[in-house]
């Protein structure tokens, strides 16, 4: 991506690849989210490789072009929105490490309280995987509400030796759906990859009742540094005509900590006559194929707990 300017991206005109959405929920699930990828010129076998979540925990799919995806295997249980890295020929998982489903079943509910941590596990072939070991722990007072304490959505920049996990934290209940999405995002810096994360103060990003995108809470952010600059692609969430929403946004930075609103992404809406991102489009990894760029997704149907779906997609755009 450090080849690509921000005019570039500002200028890509992103759309639905007509295959989408290329992975809908399977074994009892409602929901497959948070896509995290792996392209062929990053993988050591040439293979795609997806990580995402279902209800059940994180899986690992490989494909031969990005569309057309098979189970390799469900990597861990009571974890959710990963983050897949290969860094030296080694690979890095990050992800949101929860208690387990009875206990955040009962949290939808408001029985018991949300508690989760960014943890991290290691792998040399993405089969084989290390123990997992805490990345970033709740140290902030800001990534504690009433629903319980959240760190999730960790996405990995490394730059000039330093390593900075950007994460949302929080919890606002968005009440046609029924549960809780992130309230603010920030971040973590360490010299080493896997451990000694320190949080920021402060969050980088808080909901602003004046922001049309970002009037309920902010959902989460992936930063990508490019040769003359920053972007962040980041879906907050709004309410709009009395329901909620999600989009997905551009947003600029020089430094990747200061981020200014840019321009719409992926807005929800009917794709011709399927209704799979018709009031949701959410988490994002924006990879770049060949003289392609892919931004896949996952969006939902609806707010509605009993009728809500959701499934993965992309859009693309030529550069």
């Amino acid at each position: 991506m450090e080849n690509i300017s921000i005019s570039q991206i500002i200028n890509a005109d992103f759309k639905i690849n007509q295959n989408s959405p290329i992975l809908k929920p399977f074994h009892g699930s409602f929901v497959v989210a948070d896509p995290s990828l792996l392209t062929p010129e990053n993988s050591h076998d040439g293979k795609w490789h997806m990580f995402f979540h279902t209800t059940f925990g994180i899986f690992h799919f490989d494909s031969f072009d990005g569309i057309n995806f098979r189970k390799v295997q469900k990597i861990t249980g009571r974890a959710m929105r990963p983050n897949i890295n290969r860094i030296d020929g080694r690979y890095y998982l990050f992800f949101e490490r929860t208690r387990p489903l009875f206990f955040n079943a009962l949290n939808v509910v408001n029985a018991v309280k949300w508690k989760s941590e960014i943890y991290v596990t290691e792998s040399s072939d993405l089969f084989d995987w290390t123990d997992p070991k805490p990345a970033v722990t709740n140290t902030r007072d800001f990534e504690n509400s009433e629903r319980g304490m959240s760190i999730s959505n960790p996405f990995l920049l490394r730059e000039n030796g330093i390593n900075r996990l950007y994460y949302s934290c929080g919890l606002t209940f968005i009440k046609d759906c029924g549960f809780c999405e992130p309230t603010h995002i920030s971040y973590a810096e360490s010299k080493n990859i896997n451990c000694g994360y320190v949080s920021a103060e402060k969050p980088l990003i808080s909901p602003d009742k004046n922001n049309p995108y970002l009037n309920l809470c902010s959902g989460c952010l992936k930063v990508y540094k490019l040769r003359d600059g920053y972007i962040g692609i980041q879906n907050g969430l709004y309410e709009k005509n009395g329901k909620s929403h999600s989009a997905i946004i551009l947003l600029t930075s020089k430094d990747g900590l200061k981020f200014d609103f840019c321009k719409m992404l992926v807005e929800p809406a009917m794709d011709g006559e399927k209704d799979w991102m018709k009031q949701f489009v959410y988490a994002s990894h924006l990879v770049k194929y060949k003289n392609t760029l892919r931004l896949y997704f996952n969006a939902r149907n609806t707010s509605n707990m009993i009728k809500g779906r959701e499934c993965i997609g992309f859009a693309e755009a030529e550069i």
